[in-house]
């Protein structure tokens, strides 16, 4: 009777078949793999946007019930940092979740740094354009409409660091945040995007007649915007400089409702998007290029568990997510 031999392998080799096994399936155009995500809770729910400041600082998040918090490790978490509305009764606002009292509590969207002043802009979903000095405290409002039109849903926003030019969405100026169910049945085209001189302090409608203008983001050299639109799943490209300056055309349509919109340190884009079909609804990060190329497309539900992805940021490695809906930011590496 022959002898069954079991011959276990070599841990190193293992080890090594295992490592490569995960790079193979983890770092394709499109993630077969869920990946780690890491959920830092929140004092208040509904982080909708995120900076990084220049000292590598954060995240800031906007949150539901008008105030800024700031990330300041695990060791002490999140800490207040400001709030948009400077007359907020605290005891009434703080530690609420309701879009419908924005007037009265502030209700900070897309926010973004300007590192040479430490200015942290964010639009507000009541105030409009709004700047919290260096160091924290009370905003501080800039703008509350452009051309005569009231901002109905401020919700992008990107700070150029190399002119201080803030560039934002008015997502509607029809209806507000509390109303976003309307901005979509409806298929509003009132919404805007925007740009507000620090030096003037005049603001621009750059473009107008969007369908539910989300986030934008500069590019690189600075010479182009992108700005997406929520209702009719589009990214635009608007020329700042060169031949086409002060024009737009169509960069990619999406499958899905694409939200905040940011840039890596490789001059690519994150976009939020969400996916809903009739059973299901996909909460993803599409990465693209300057010329619309979807490079990437990480699908973060249902660990990231919300009906809504508002923004994918990146940041030293990790993903940063954010939604209207949870009690915390989510970290995906």
């Amino acid at each position: 009777m022959a002898n069954i031999i079991v011959v276990f392998p070599n841990k190193r080799i293992v080890e090594t078949v295992l490592c490569f096994s995960i790079f193979l399936f983890c770092y394709l155009p499109t993630a077969f793999c869920s990946g780690f995500l890491q959920k830092l809770y929140l004092p208040v729910p509904g982080p909708e946007s995120y900076a990084f400041d220049s000292a590598g600082r954060g995240p800031y998040a906007s949150l539901a019930d008008g105030r800024v918090f700031r990330y300041l490790g695990p060791a002490v978490g999140f800490v207040e940092y400001g709030y948009t509305k400077a007359d907020r009764p605290r005891r009434f606002c703080d530690g609420t979740n309701r879009t419908d009292i924005s007037q009265i509590c502030g209700r900070p969207t897309g926010l973004g740094l300007y590192y040479k002043t430490g200015e942290l802009f964010l639009g507000d979903a009541d105030l409009g354009l709004v700047v919290i000095p260096s160091g924290g405290g009370p905003g501080i409002q800039l703008a509350s409409s452009a051309e005569g039109v009231r901002f109905g849903f401020p919700d992008g926003l990107e700070v150029d660091q190399a002119t201080g030019m803030v560039y934002f969405t008015d997502a509607s100026s029809r209806y507000n945040l509390s109303q976003i169910n309307n901005i979509v049945s409806n298929r509003d085209a009132t919404g805007r995007l925007l740009k507000y001189d620090p030096r003037t302090k005049n603001v621009t409608v750059l473009l107008r007649g969007l369908s539910g203008a989300a986030g934008v983001a500069i590019s690189e050299d600075g010479s182009y915007l992108l700005v997406t639109q929520f209702v009719i799943g589009q990214v635009s490209k608007y020329w700042l400089k060169g031949p086409l300056a002060n024009t737009a055309e169509v960069l990619v349509n999406m499958t899905g409702m694409p939200d905040k919109i940011k840039r890596n340190t490789k001059g690519e884009y994150w976009i939020a998007v969400t996916v809903t079909s009739k059973n299901s609804t996909q909460l993803q990060g599409q990465r693209i290029d300057g010329d619309g190329n979807i490079l990437e497309t990480l699908t973060f539900s249902p660990d990231f568990d919300s009906s809504l992805i508002t923004e994918v940021q990146e940041y030293k490695g990790a993903l940063y997510l954010a939604s209207l809906y949870v009690g915390y930011v989510g970290v995906y590496r």
